[in-house]
C-alpha cells in the first residue's frame, strides 16, 4: 500500500492542488495539502469521477436482478359420493429487475428541470398579468370613488353655502349682542368671586390668629396653676391613699350599714330550696374571690358586708366589619362582637324583620352595621372571576368588521318581510300568524359587504327581548308602515335606540299601497325627536316596499354608509367574546345558545363561560343549520355543549381553563341563589301584616313551557301585568 500526499498526487496526475482538494471533498474526503492518501481513498475518488462523467463500465454492481418465489398450498377437491380430496398446489413466480442506465436518469432529470422551469415561467407570466388587471381595476375603482366623493362634497358645500346665505343678518347681530352680554356677565362674576375669595381668606387668617393667641393664653394659665397647686395636690393624693387602707365600715354611712344588716336577716329567714345552678350563681356573686363559701353542714355562709362587686359598664368596641355580597344575621353579629338578638332588634327598629339564620343582602347589612356604630368594608367576592376573565389573549390588531343591524318596529309593519326579501327566504310563514316570536340572527352577503341582521318581535309582550336586541347592535332600522303611522311599539323602539346610543335609520314600508302617506310618518316621528335629513336632522329616511322589493338596495346602501361613518372595528384573532341573543333546550341536542360574536374568533372545541353556565363547544351551526368550525366578529352561531341553558343577554367569553370556568359558574350560581332568597325573604316579611289581614287567599301555581327563553319572559310578564280583580 503506497501512500502519497495530496500535493504529490496532484503533481503525478497533472492536476492543480486546489482542484484535487475540491474533487476529494465532492467524493466525501476532506483533505488538506499535506495529508496522505491511501489506495482505498484513491479508488473512491476514481469511482466518483467516473460517475460524474457518466462512465459506468468499470462498476462491479450488477445491472440485472432476478427474484424467484415458490408458494405451496393445499386445495380441497370434491370427489364422487360426497367425499373430498386434498391436492397439493405449487405456484412458482419469477421476476427480473433491470437497472436503468445513468444516462437515462440524467436525461430524465434534465427533462424534469426543463418542465419545471417552463411551469414557473408560465405561472410568473400569469401572476404578472393578474397583478396588472387587479391594479387597473383598483385604479378605476379609486377614480370612481374619488369622483363620487368630490361630487358629494361639492353638493354638501353648495347646500351649506345656500343655508348660510339664507340666514338673516339680524340673527348675526343678536348673536353678537348675546356674546357681548355673556362676556360682560362672566367678567362681573369673576370679579365678584375674586372679592369673595379675598374676604374669605382674610377672615380665615384672622380666626387662625385669634385661635393661636387663645391657645397660648390657656397654656400659660395652666402652667401657672400647676406651679401654684403642686404642693397641695401631692398632700391630697397622700391622704387619699391612707384612707383607702382604712376599714370599709369607717367610710360607710350608718344608713348603708342598717340596710345591709336588714338584707342579711331577710336572707337567713328565706328557705334554702334552690337548684344547684342557682346556688352556684349566688355563691359567685357573694364574694370577690368567686369561691363557694359553705358551712359545716353545707349551707351557704352569710355574705359579709366586705364582699361587694363592681360591674363596669361595657362599651361596644368600634371595629371594621367586612361584608360580602350576602351574609347571615348570626355571622354579622359575630363580626360586630354582639349578640344576634341585638342585631335583630336594630333591624326591627329599621323596619326589617329577620331571623338569626336568615341571609340578608349587602345593602341591608351595611345599614345595620353603620347604625350600630361600626365601620363597614364592602368586599367584592369575584377575585377568581376577574382573574379568569383577565387571562385572555386580546393583543391582536383591530380590523374593520361588519355592522350589526337590528330590525325594530310595530307588529305587522313588515320587519320580517323586509329581511326576507333581503335574504330571499321565507321565514315569516313559519312563525305563528306570521308574527315573529324570537330574535332571529342572520348575516347577509351583499355586493358591498356583509351585514348581520337581528330581527326582533314587535308584539307588546316582547319588551325585554327588544331591549336586548338594541343593546347588542350598532345600527337600528325602524320599520314604519306608511299606511299605519307611528304606533306604541314604534315609540318604544325609538326609546330603546336612544337608551343604547345607536344611530337610527327609518324605513318607511308599504309605499306601494294606495293609502300610503310617508309625509304623515315624518311629521309623527318628528314629535319624538326623529328628524329627517331633508329637514336638517340626523336620521336617514328610506322609502321601501318589502312586498314589491322597491328601494331595498337603497336601504342597504344607507346601512353601509352609516357603518362607514361609525368606523366599526374588532379584534379578529384571539379568544372570542360575545353576547347570548337567544337560548333554548333541545330534546336531542341539549342546551343550545345563539351567540353573536363581537370580538375574536370562536372555534369548535373552545371553553366558553356563559353567565352561570360553562362548557366546551362541541358543535357550531350557522343560521341555515350548516356545520361551521369557526366564527369571526359580527357572525351569529348556534353553539352546543354548555352545562345548562344560559340567560338571554348573558356575556359569552372564551377562557383557557375548564376547571376555573366551572368554579366561576358555580360561584355565580350560588351568588344568584343567595341574593334571590334574600330578596324573597325580605318581601315575605314586609308583606306579612298585609297577608294576615287579607284572610285566606287561594294560590294557583303556574308552570310555563315555551320553545325559547324569550317566549317564557314574554308570557310571564303578560301574566304579571294582568289587571284582573280576582287575581293578585
Amino acid at each position: 500500500m503506497t501512500k502519497l500526499t495530496v500535493k504529490a498526487l496532484s503533481e503525478e496526475i497533472g492536476t492543480p492542488v486546489e482542484r484535487l482538494i475540491e474533487q476529494l471533498a465532492d467524493a466525501g474526503l476532506k483533505k488538506s495539502e499535506s495529508d496522505q492518501v491511501n489506495d482505498e481513498e484513491k479508488q473512491t475518488l476514481l469511482t466518483h469521477l467516473k460517475k460524474e462523467h457518466g462512465d459506468t463500465s468499470g462498476e462491479s454492481e450488477p445491472t440485472r436482478l432476478t427474484l424467484q418465489r415458490k408458494t405451496r398450498s393445499t386445495l380441497s377437491v370434491s370427489a364422487g359420493g360426497g367425499k373430498s380430496k386434498d391436492v397439493q398446489v405449487e405456484v412458482r413466480k419469477k421476476r427480473t429487475y433491470v437497472k436503468r442506465s445513468a444516462i437515462d436518469e440524467q436525461a430524465k432529470r434534465e427533462a424534469e428541470e426543463a418542465a419545471n422551469r417552463e411551469a414557473e415561467e408560465r405561472a410568473q407570466r400569469e401572476a404578472e398579468e393578474l397583478a396588472k388587471r387587479e391594479a387597473a381595476e383598483k385604479a378605476q375603482r379609486e377614480a370612481e370613488e374619488k369622483a363620487q366623493r368630490e361630487a358629494e362634497e361639492k353638493r354638501l358645500a353648495e347646500e351649506k353655502a345656500k343655508r348660510e346665505a339664507e340666514q338673516p343678518e339680524a340673527d348675526t347681530a343678536k348673536r353678537e349682542e348675546a356674546e357681548k352680554a355673556k362676556k360682560e356677565m362672566n367678567a362681573k362674576n369673576a370679579e365678584a368671586k375674586k372679592e369673595a375669595d379675598e374676604l374669605k381668606r382674610r377672615q380665615e387668617e384672622e380666626a387662625q390668629r385669634k385661635a393661636e393667641a387663645e391657645a397660648a393664653r390657656l397654656a400659660e394659665e395652666a402652667r401657672k396653676l400647676a406651679e401654684e397647686n403642686a404642693a397641695r395636690w401631692s398632700e391630697e393624693e397622700k391622704k387619699s391613699k391612707d384612707n383607702e387602707k382604712a376599714d370599709y365600715h369607717t367610710t360607710t354611712s350608718s344608713y348603708a350599714r342598717e340596710a345591709e344588716d336588714a338584707q342579711d336577716r331577710k336572707e337567713e329567714k328565706a328557705p334554702r330550696r334552690r337548684k344547684k345552678k342557682a346556688s352556684a350563681q349566688e355563691d359567685n356573686r357573694g364574694g370577690r374571690g368567686g369561691r363557694n363559701q359553705r358551712g359545716k353542714k353545707g349551707k351557704l355562709a352569710k355574705p359579709t358586708s366586705m364582699q361587694h362587686g363592681f360591674d363596669k359598664t361595657a362599651q361596644v368596641a368600634k371595629q371594621d366589619v367586612v361584608i360580602g355580597e350576602t351574609i347571615v344575621v348570626s355571622e354579622l353579629a359575630s363580626k360586630m362582637s354582639v349578640k344576634a338578638t341585638e342585631v335583630i332588634k336594630v333591624m326591627m327598629k329599621m323596619g326589617a324583620m329577620a331571623t338569626i339564620n336568615q341571609v340578608i343582602d349587602q345593602e341591608t347589612a351595611q345599614l345595620v352595621a353603620e347604625e350600630m356604630g361600626h365601620k363597614v368594608v364592602l368586599r367584592k367576592e369575584n377575585e377568581l372571576e376577574e382573574a379568569v376573565l383577565s387571562d385572555r389573549d386580546e393583543t391582536s390588531e383591530a380590523v374593520s368588521r361588519a355592522p350589526v343591524v337590528t330590525i325594530m318596529g310595530h307588529v305587522d309593519h313588515g320587519k320580517t318581510s323586509t329581511l326576507d326579501y333581503i335574504r330571499r327566504t321565507h321565514v315569516a310563514s313559519g312563525e305563528a300568524g306570521g308574527i315573529t316570536q324570537h330574535i332571529g340572527a342572520y348575516h347577509v352577503e351583499t355586493d358591498n359587504g356583509m351585514i348581520t341582521f337581528l330581527d326582533t318581535p314587535g308584539h307588546a309582550a316582547f319588551t325585554a327581548m327588544r331591549a336586548r336586541g338594541a343593546q347588542a347592535t350598532d345600527i337600528v332600522v325602524l320599520v314604519v308602515a306608511a299606511d299605519d303611522g307611528v304606533m306604541p311599539q314604534t315609540i318604544e323602539a325609538i326609546q330603546h335606540a336612544k337608551a343604547a346610543g345607536v344611530p337610527l335609520i327609518v324605513a318607511v314600508n308599504k309605499i306601494d299601497k294606495e293609502d300610503a302617506n310617508p309625509d304623515n310618518v315624518k311629521n309623527e316621528l318628528a314629535q319624538y325627536d326623529v328628524i329627517p335629513e331633508e329637514w336638517g336632522g340626523e336620521n336617514m329616511f328610506v322609502h321601501i316596499s318589502a312586498k314589491q322589493g322597491t328601494n331595498i338596495d337603497g336601504l342597504l346602501e344607507a346601512i353601509l354608509l352609516q357603518s362607514e361613518v361609525l368606523e366599526l372595528t374588532a379584534v379578529a384573532d384571539g379568544m372570542a367574546s360575545g353576547v347570548v341573543v337567544e337560548s333554548f333546550l333541545d330534546k336531542g341536542r341539549g342546551p343550545v345558545a345563539t351567540v353573536l360574536v363581537q370580538s375574536g374568533t370562536l372555534r369548535k372545541g373552545d371553553i366558553v363561560l356563559c353567565g352561570q353556565e360553562y362548557g366546551r363547544v362541541r358543535a357550531m351551526r350557522d343560521e341555515l343549520g350548516k356545520e361551521v368550525t369557526e366564527a369571526g366578529p359580527s357572525i351569529p352561531v348556534e353553539i352546543l355543549g354548555l352545562s345548562g341553558v344560559p340567560s338571554s343577554g348573558d356575556e359569552a367569553t372564551v377562557v383557557r381553563d375548564e376547571r376555573k370556568a366551572r368554579e366561576v359558574a358555580n360561584y355565580r350560581q350560588g351568588k344568584f341563589r343567595d341574593v334571590k332568597l334574600a330578596r324573597q325573604q325580605k318581601a315575605k316579611l314586609e308583606n306579612m301584616f298585609s297577608n294576615m289581614t287579607a284572610g285566606d287567599v287561594a294560590e294557583l301555581n303556574v308552570v310555563l313551557k315555551a320553545d325559547v327563553q324569550g317566549s317564557v319572559e314574554a308570557i310571564s310578564d303578560s301574566l304579571l301585568n294582568c289587571l284582573l280583580t280576582k287575581l293578585k
